[in-house]
């Protein structure tokens, strides 16, 4: 985590809290790393202090039709996780595509109240979140990311094979380069008490200390 080096107005946030249901917890799509129970468990905490900080929250809700392997319409694997279900929000918004921007109202809302950083928790990494945050930053907000509650599942396709905490671990590091300040919620919350401005890298710096991590093992090795 990083926070700016000059005095800068606090963010005007919300937390935007994607697909917390039932599907991740033990369903078809069980999160693998890290693990569920404890990534939920974070989800509520950022939403608690969310509330006490004055943070509008926003609750997102994957759709799907009834004959879906996931996210059935009317399924048990549909409806919100109980660790979130009864917390309270600001507004809910249901979507059939990734992103939560993509077919409802989330961007109106956050405008029509001043929200300049999106803050982004919930279910998974890699996809939805993913596409939330890449089409917030596209549309001129600035982007958090709280990478303890959050997961991934395990792939295997044409492109080849990625466990579950490969694919976490990749996307937060890209996230971070480019997309968003990731961090963990504890660091979030701190932020959020202080009122101070959590900050994303930048490619070309992120790409610097690669190379000289690289250099720093070859003299070693």
């Amino acid at each position: 985590m990083s926070t700016s080096s000059h005095p800068t107005p606090s963010p005007k946030r919300a937390l935007v809290v994607v697909d917390v249901q039932n599907e991740y917890d033990g369903g078809a799509l069980a999160i693998r790393h890290p693990p569920f129970a404890e990534t939920v468990a974070n989800v509520s905490r950022a939403m608690a202090a969310a509330t006490e900080a004055g943070i509008p929250i926003v609750v997102v809700r994957q759709t799907a039709p009834k004959e879906s392997p996931t996210f059935a319409a009317g399924s048990h694997g549909a409806a919100p996780h109980p660790a979130i279900a009864d917390a309270p929000h600001d507004h809910t918004v249901d979507k059939a595509l990734p992103s939560a921007f993509t077919g409802t109202d989330l961007e109106a809302w956050l405008r029509a109240r001043g929200v300049d950083t999106v803050v982004v928790a919930g279910y998974m990494t890699h996809n939805c979140d993913l596409s939330t945050i890449v089409h917030a930053l596209h549309m001129g907000f600035a982007v958090e990311f709280l990478s303890d509650a959050s997961g991934s599942i395990p792939y295997a396709n044409a492109a080849g094979i990625a466990s579950a905490e490969e694919i976490h671990r990749v996307i937060c590091v890209v996230l971070q380069s480019r997309f968003a300040a990731v961090v963990s919620t504890d660091a979030w919350i701190a932020a959020v008490r202080e009122g101070t401005v959590l900050e994303r890298d930048t490619i070309v710096a992120s790409h610097r200390r690669a190379l000289a991590a690289d250099l720093a093992n070859h003299r070693t090795a």
